[in-house]
């Protein structure tokens, strides 16, 4: 199959790409090489491209012909919550006009499978501790906003022309498939807690306090190379004429609190830092894990990796 990968260069999608790959699939890309590597992308074929520039519908629609691309897998946006919420109208303009025009040139040449990267973030702030797919959606920033939106459009999409799409909802993701695929950027716990490592630094907690077993909120950490797999098997449900269901979580269905991350990163670097506690955080749910349960049973998916797999990766890399 031909597919085409939106962000393959970045951190996930090199992940997916390299999948593909391996299984004989042949691979183009797009990235607009804001946070992508190229050297990441083992030979596919990329082109640099705003997804949501005014030509790039033009562009994606003569790129779909000339290289008989039959399937996408859209992974391109911006998904930093704080500079969400800072400019939202940009989110909006690179998120949801970066997907329309995708759609559009999908429609145009008759390409009709998508999986859609989109995120625990579209819950906001459940009240439930284990959350699923059919819980309804509140997102709390625009970044959140923008990847419920973009559920909604594929949804229309496939009333209206006959897509065949699937929306991944990522939990936590962290680790490193291979050590050349590290993730490069500092949002996420491990690699922040990794920088403050590397400055010699003392890394940060907010909130010791909340209602879990050790007063640290807890989250489902999903390992990059499973989160990647999930890809593969979500494009291979495509294909099924018996589709039950087009929104999935991807987590590993288990939490993990803050300080237990932080004791497995003890271990693993062999370096004993001290933590710098501070206040709660405006917004953070004490517990929020994934119910992957639909996943499990419909697509096949488990998560095989563990914290510790995780964390052992992420620092190797």
């Amino acid at each position: 199959m031909k597919v085409l990968v939106t962000g393959g260069a970045g951190y996930i999608g090199s992940h997916v790409v390299r999948l593909l790959q391996q299984r004989g699939d042949e691979v183009v890309v797009i990235d607009d090489m804001s946070a992508g590597v190229i050297e990441r992308l083992g030979g596919a074929k990329l082109l640099p491209l705003d997804l949501a520039a005014p030509e790039a519908m033009t562009l994606l629609t003569e790129l779909f012909k000339t290289e008989k691309i039959e399937a996408v897998i859209h992974l391109a946006a911006r998904k930093k919550v704080g500079e969400s919420v800072e400019l939202p109208e940009w989110y909006y303009e690179q998120n949801i006009s970066g997907l329309a025009h995708l759609l559009g040139a999908m429609r145009q040449t008759g390409v009709t499978k998508l999986v859609f990267s989109s995120s625990a973030a579209t819950y906001g702030m459940p009240d439930v501790p284990a959350v699923s797919e059919d819980l309804q959606c509140e997102p709390i920033n625009p970044y959140g906003q923008t990847k419920l939106i973009g559920e909604w459009m594929v949804a229309n999409a496939a009333r209206a022309w006959g897509l065949r799409g699937a929306n991944l909802r990522y939990f936590n993701v962290a680790g490193a498939g291979w050590p050349d695929l590290a993730d490069t950027a500092i949002a996420n716990l491990v690699p922040i807690v990794f920088a403050a490592i590397r400055a010699g630094k003392d890394p940060v907690v907010f909130g010791d306090d909340y209602p879990t077993p050790d007063g640290s909120c807890v989250r489902d950490y999903v390992h990059v190379h499973d989160l990647a797999e999930a890809h593969l098997s979500a494009l291979d449900y495509l294909d099924r004429d018996d589709r039950p269901h087009d929104t999935f979580n991807v987590g590993t269905g288990q939490g993990s609190s803050v300080f237990e991350v932080l004791d497995e990163i003890k271990k693993v670097s062999e370096i004993d830092f001290k933590i710098d506690v501070q206040p709660r955080r405006a917004g953070d749910p004490p517990y929020l894990a994934a119910d992957v349960s639909r996943i499990r049973e419909t697509l096949g998916w488990s998560a095989k990796r563990n914290l510790h797999d995780i964390i052992e990766s992420a620092w190797n890399a």
